[in-house]
């Protein structure tokens, strides 16, 4: 019997040899690294799949690519603290007239600005008209959009001279309808945020929203300024003060819950969908959560990434397939066996709905192989000493 077994075994291992692959029918997770390197040629079911084996030089080209929307580079402003006025603006305009008074002498005296012979008036609040204009006494319609309240009190002394007498104005905002931000998502009270000259920033406007609902590390915050939108994690904006951009009239931020997630398959610690925060995680982190690679399963020169990414960071040939969003089947390689390749992963960015996949080394499959070849032969050896 025992020759028997070691007769078969010794012909399923040199049948092997000669192909170097194992039958479809032998159970298994997934498809063996052989497999998988074939697939840009084979093409399958899906053309145009690209294999792209990872370098330290690829990986940091697709850590830099996740950095081309920050705020800071997309939203550049500088900090001002000239409040613009705007319609449905309410302001007041105090006037003061040096003696001897030729305009507002009649009128009823508010404080004197530095004289108790100074006759001053405080017009009643006006909301500035959709014109952007508001009346002023033997002024007329004054224009004051766009301008802040040192141009308009100039503006209006301009108007009086010749009329009154050493014209003096000072010009306050009493309420701000027209310069405000909106603050909208998964934060406690959404709000409408009046700017002030201060020069509000994006956090200031989550604060004045009563704070996100969700974890930090969990969030991502949009800001959307005309026709321009960008997305950030909002932990990059707390750590990386830039990012926190001086809000401008007519923003709008959202705060988004970030439910990213990659799944794990093969010959790893534990097969599973992760999900992971918005701030994002390497393949060292992916591969450590999903419990490393299985010391008795895993060929650790078939590690890959498969993911639908965009054709320019791979240098897709223009024959390949894409998807409708521009993007291309891409299977990343990575090699373990190389010491080096630990460092590439901490480089080499895990993206939302990645499948990270581990193949199965060759010499479990050839034990798989070989169990069965035992499970069939042995009977068979059974049945032929009984018959002898």
């Amino acid at each position: 019997m025992k020759k028997s077994l070691l007769a078969i075994s010794v012909l399923a291992a040199l049948a092997l040899s000669g192909c170097g692959t194992f039958p479809d029918w032998i159970p298994a997770s997934g498809a063996s690294r052989q497999k998988v390197q074939e697939v840009p040629e084979t093409g399958g079911r899906i053309e145009g799949i690209q294999l792209v084996d990872v370098n330290d030089t690829l990986a940091r080209k697709l850590a830099d690519s996740k950095k081309l929307g920050q705020f800071a580079d997309i939203f550049p402003s500088a900090v001002t603290n000239n409040y613009l006025i705007g319609p449905g603006d309410v302001i007041e305009v105090t006037i003061w007239e040096a003696p001897p008074a030729m305009l507002f002498s009649t009128l009823a005296p508010a404080q004197p600005m530095t004289t108790s012979t100074a006759n001053s008036v405080t017009l009643p609040n006006q909301m500035v008209a959709s014109d952007g204009t508001i009346a002023i006494p033997f002024a007329g319609r004054i224009l004051v959009k766009g301008r802040t309240t040192e141009q308009i009190e100039a503006s209006i002394v301009s108007h009086l001279k010749g009329k009154a007498n050493m014209p003096q104005v000072l010009v306050s905002v009493t309420k701000n309808n027209a310069s405000n931000i909106t603050v909208v998502g998964e934060v406690n009270t959404s709000a409408l945020m009046p700017l002030t000259p201060k020069g509000e920033r994006l956090l200031d406007a989550l604060a004045f929203a009563g704070g996100v609902k969700q974890s930090v590390n969990r969030m991502a915050v949009q800001l959307s300024r005309g026709s321009v939108t960008a997305t950030m994690p909002l932990d990059s904006v707390i750590r990386d003060p830039h990012q926190n951009v001086v809000l401008k009239p007519g923003d709008v931020v959202t705060a988004l819950f970030q439910s990213q997630s990659f799944s794990v398959l093969g010959a790893t610690g534990k097969n599973d969908e992760i999900p992971f925060e918005a701030q994002g995680i390497s393949l060292a982190q992916a591969l450590a959560r999903s419990g490393g690679l299985n010391d008795n399963r895993a060929d650790a020169r078939g590690v890959f990434v498969f993911r639908f990414e965009d054709a320019k960071l791979v240098d897709a040939k223009d024959k390949t397939v894409r998807a409708i969003n521009g993007t291309v089947p891409v299977v990343y390689e990575i090699n373990l066996r190389d010491p080096a390749a630990f460092f590439v992963t901490q480089n080499f960015p895990i993206q939302n709905r990645d499948v990270i996949y581990v193949s199965n080394s060759p010499e479990v499959e050839f034990k798989k192989f070989l169990t069965l070849v035992v499970m069939v032969a042995s009977p068979a050896a059974t049945i032929n000493r009984e018959l002898e």
